[in-house]
């Protein structure tokens, strides 16, 4: 597995603890890598993760509208925590990162079939679909000017994690 998939689950992680506990964000991604985080994960997966959190949570009113304007008939505080946060993390990544929205949304599926369920996956393949479309029509993504480090970062099995994106959407 690639660092920036784990950095992904290690911020999926904290956003769940974030979700149950209402811990304050510095708190929490403090306790995190100190007490519960994979040794192993290099410094730029680290402070990719800790990224992905703090924004998403400096951003939650925002990426739930996004959710809530695509979830019909589904309430966020509804859904189910793993997949609410799924759904928060992509969003974020649509919107303040440079990957590739189909990376993203790749992403976000391998990581809900690890921690969520088939149907949940379908859910939010469904939404992040929608709300990509919504964005490729009000911010066209540049194309990018070199690998993005998804797409240049081999993963276990020497693979170029781009390979791994076939999206189903």
């Amino acid at each position: 597995m690639g660092s920036r998939r784990k950095a992904r689950e290690c911020a999926l992680q904290m956003l769940f603890a974030a979700d149950v506990a209402q811990t304050r964000v510095d708190d929490l991604v403090r306790d995190f890598w100190s007490e519960l985080s994979d040794a192993e994960l290099d410094e730029h997966a680290r402070e990719f993760a800790t990224r992905l959190v703090t924004g998403t949570l400096a951003n939650v009113t925002e990426v739930d509208e996004r959710i809530r304007s695509r979830a019909e008939h589904w309430r966020i505080s509804r859904m189910a925590l793993v997949d609410r946060n799924v759904l928060r993390l992509a969003v974020y990544e649509f919107l303040y990162e440079r990957t590739p929205r189909t990376v993203t949304i790749n992403e976000a599926l391998e990581i809900a079939r690890r921690f969520s369920t088939y149907e949940a996956t379908q859910f939010i393949n469904g939404i992040l679909d929608a709300i990509k479309r919504d964005l490729d029509t009000e911010l066209p993504q540049a194309a990018p000017d070199g690998p993005q480090e998804d797409e240049a970062e081999p993963s276990s099995n020497n693979r170029n994690a781009l390979e791994d994106s076939d999206v189903t959407t």
